[in-house]
């Protein structure tokens, strides 16, 4: 067991904790997305709102330099943003919001993928 410093994540099993939590909030995406199920991303279900939380998790810690070994292609979190907007885009209406709100959503959304996609390019370096 390596100790490198006296943080909370600066040891081997603190390391691989936060390698696990980050590889689970990253796999659910992944088998989300995977199913192709447009249902389950609209903005009203559970995974058309978990998403965005769980990818602004990974980078809330990427961005505390908690960096996980395995982080997602950029590439592949573009196909994600552009199938998660999508279903959003198609589905957003039917439930009433304002148009000031779906500006702001949307651009919130947008971000969050777009967040989660560089900090992935970051890490690969």
């Amino acid at each position: 067991m390596g100790t490198w410093g006296s943080g909370n994540f600066d040891s081997d099993p603190a390391h691989e904790h936060l390698t696990m939590i980050v590889d689970r909030l990253v796999d659910e995406v992944a088998e989300v997305m995977a199913a192709d199920d447009p249902v389950q991303l609209e903005p009203d279900e559970y995974w058309g709102v978990a998403i965005p939380c769980n990818l602004e998790l990974v980078c809330a810690l990427y961005d505390a330099g908690y960096v996980a070994d395995r982080m997602p292609a950029a590439e592949v979190v573009e196909g994600w943003k552009q199938t998660f907007v999508g279903v959003w885009e198609r589905t957003i209406d039917g439930l009433g919001p304002s148009e000031e709100w779906k500006r702001e959503r949307r651009a919130i959304l947008v971000a969050t993928f777009d967040r989660m996609a560089r900090a992935c390019t970051e890490a690969a370096r």
